[in-house]
């Protein structure tokens, strides 16, 4: 482990880097590892906008023999292991809904800083996209979201939201991103 990655990215002895650092700081690194030779595990989310996911592709193109990995992990739970083999049966579209009671997060909290963090969407929701998309195992071609609206006892809305995905084989999905549910609720 090390804060500067410089002697590592060089190491011919080092064959993978995890990248485990502040959203912002994932695609220049990820950039960095794989036009270093390296194979990569991002921690979520693997970048925070569509120009850094270009840079992303670019670099990985041209390095089609490594392996660039994205945290997402909610896929290998065994409850979602065995969802995923029932539903593998299912040969119509099918209809998620997606409850996530994340617990509130101050204002003031690097996660909730679009320019480090991206929000909570970027930087926590993705675990679920990339869930209902793996349950649904079709690509996402339409979304939509819905943020609540402006409310003086709401300080942030960003991270209450709904997200309707729609997949290529006709499922549609939708995740309800909260952080203003009560603590009773699992």
């Amino acid at each position: 482990a090390s804060t500067d990655s410089a002697p590592t990215l060089a190491d011919r002895d080092v064959d993978t880097i995890v990248i485990a650092t502040r959203h912002d700081a994932h695609a220049r690194q990820v950039v960095a590892a794989l036009r270093a030779g390296k194979h990569v595990f991002c921690e979520k989310p693997l970048c925070l906008s569509l120009d850094e996911l270009s840079e992303i592709e670019s670099a990985a193109a041209s390095r089609p023999s490594q392996v660039l990995m994205v945290g997402f992990n909610r896929r290998f739970s065994p409850q979602i292991v065995k969802m995923k083999a029932l539903l593998d049966s299912v040969r119509e579209p099918k209809s998620f809904i997606m409850t996530v009671n994340a617990g509130a997060i101050p204002r003031e909290h690097w996660t909730q800083d679009r320019a480090v963090g991206g929000g909570r969407i970027i930087g926590e929701g993705c675990h679920f996209i990339d869930l209902l998309r793996h349950l649904a195992g079709a690509e996402i071609v339409q979304t939509s979201a819905v943020a609540l609206g402006l409310h003086p006892a709401i300080g942030v809305t960003d991270d209450k939201a709904s997200l309707t995905l729609r997949f290529a084989d006709g499922s549609v999905g939708t995740v309800h991103y909260l952080a203003n549910g009560d603590k009773g609720f699992p």
